[in-house]
Order: C-alpha cells, then structure tokens, then sequence
C-alpha cells in the first residue's frame, strides 16, 4: 500500500504541476498574428516615411542643382555671345586696317592676334555651355527619379495606413 499511495501522490502531483504550466503558458504575452500584423504595419508606415523625407530631400537637391546649372549655362551664353561680337568687331578692324596699311602691317598684325584670342575665348565658352547643358540634363534625370521615388513612396504609406486600420477593425 504503500507503494501505491506513493504512486498516487506522484501522478496528482505531476497533475497539478501540468496545469500550472498550462495556466502561465495561456497567460504568456506572446503576440496574437493580429498584433503581429499591426506591430510590423507601424514599423512599414514609420520605415515608408523615412524614405519620403530622405526622396523629397533628394528632389529639393536636385532643384537647386538645375537652378544652379542654368544660371551657369545663361552667364555662359552672354560670355560666348559678347565674344562673337568682338570676333565680329576684330574682323571689321581687320579688313580696314589691311586696306589702309596693308597686309603686314603692325596694326593687321595686332588685329590678327585680338582676332585668334577672341575665337579662343568663344571656343571655351561655347565648351562651358556643352557641359552646363550635359549637367542640367543629369540633374534633371535624377530629380525626375527622385519625384517618381516620391510617388511611389506615398503609395506604399496609403497602403500600410489601409492594412493598419484593417487590422485594428479586424480586432
């Protein structure tokens, strides 16, 4: 007998133990998947506006990039354009001072060289606006992309604010 007992009180013992761990194990905080769902919605909404700041960011950049480059390409244009008219002014003087002293003349010859200089200074403006003009259109590629970022940014946000509030409503 009493092996028996002892056998009795062992199993209602490892009874009531069982139970115990079934009652804290019921009252565990592990998330429901619900809670999982709005806990990893919040963290997607928080996560989509980081990269809308950092994509609207970027575009203001971009912006000042252009505005900076067309001002560039503008100033540029006004230096190319006022070396063509003293390239223009330098063959005037050029084409009278051959009549006038001839050919080899020291006047011609100092027209010749104000003539070379000013086409010099054209060409290297005219090189400044190529690039000025390459730059802008980068620029203007990236901002483009970058708006398109923007965009796509806002509809991954509207569609984490939905799932987020399908969630909550579907508590």
């Amino acid at each position: 007998m009493n092996a028996q007992s002892l056998l009795r009180r062992s199993v209602l013992t490892l009874g009531v133990a069982g139970f115990l761990v079934v009652g804290a194990y019921a009252q565990s905080p592990d998330p429901t998947p619900q809670q999982q769902d709005i806990h990893s919605d919040k963290k997607d909404i928080r996560q989509d506006k980081r990269d809308l700041a950092n994509d609207r960011a970027d575009r203001n950049a971009d912006q000042r990039d252009i505005n900076h480059d067309r001002r560039d390409l503008t100033k540029d244009r006004v230096d190319r354009n006022q070396d063509q008219r003293d390239i223009n002014k330098d063959k005037r003087d050029l084409r009278k001072d051959d009549a006038k002293y001839g050919v080899n003349s020291a006047q011609a010859q100092a027209d010749r060289k104000d003539l070379h200089n000013d086409r010099v200074d054209r060409n290297k403006d005219q090189r400044d606006i190529n690039k000025d003009k390459n730059n802008l259109t980068a620029d203007r590629k990236d901002r483009n992309q970058d708006q398109k970022d923007i965009s796509k940014d806002k509809r991954d946000l509207h569609k984490d604010r939905k799932d987020l509030r399908k969630d909550r409503k579907g508590k």
